[in-house]
C-alpha cells in the first residue's frame, strides 16, 4: 500500500465541535468519508483538512478544493461543495441524475433523514480529489 499523509489544520476540528448536535455526526460521516476515499485511492497520497471560506474542505496535488458544510438558513439540509467553474457537478447529475440533490453547479445537497448512497458519493468524491488527472474524460472517470 502506498505511504498516505493527512494533513488537518485544528481549527476545522473546532468547526465540527460547533454544529448542531443534530448534525455534527452527519458532516462527521462526510468528513470521514472523503479521507476514506482519498486513503482508498491509488493517486492520492496526501490530502490537507483546511478551512475556506470558514468551512471544513479537502485539498489534493492534482484534485478540485472539496468543502463541506451546513448552514443555519436551511437547517434541514447540508452539502459538499465543488469548484462551480469544473465540470463535477454537471457530470454527476449525468452519471448518477436523480440519485443526489443538486444546487446549481456548485454542490450536492442532502438531507437529515435521507440515507446517502454512500458509493455513489465516493466516486463523485475521488473524482473531485483527482480532477486534474481526469478532466479531460467524458464522465471523470466515473
Amino acid at each position: 500500500m502506498t505511504h498516505f499523509n493527512l494533513i488537518s489544520d485544528p481549527k476545522v476540528e473546532k468547526i465540527f465541535d460547533a454544529y448542531p448536535d443534530f448534525v455534527r455526526e452527519k458532516m462527521q460521516f462526510l468528513r470521514e468519508l472523503v479521507i476514506k476515499t482519498a486513503k482508498e485511492s491509488e493517486e492520492i497520497t496526501e490530502i490537507q483538512e483546511t478551512l475556506k471560506w470558514g468551512e471544513p474542505s479537502f485539498v489534493t496535488k492534482n484534485g478540485s478544493t472539496l468543502r463541506m458544510d451546513w448552514k443555519e438558513k436551511k437547517p434541514n439540509q447540508y452539502g459538499m461543495y465543488f469548484q462551480c467553474t469544473s465540470r463535477l457537478v454537471n457530470t454527476f447529475r449525468l452519471v448518477f441524475n436523480d440519485t443526489f440533490q443538486y444546487e446549481g453547479k456548485r454542490a450536492v445537497v442532502f438531507y437529515l433523514d435521507e440515507k446517502i448512497p454512500e458509493e455513489e458519493l465516493k466516486k463523485c468524491i475521488k473524482a473531485s480529489l483527482v480532477y486534474h488527472k481526469v478532466k479531460h474524460l467524458i464522465t471523470l472517470g466515473i
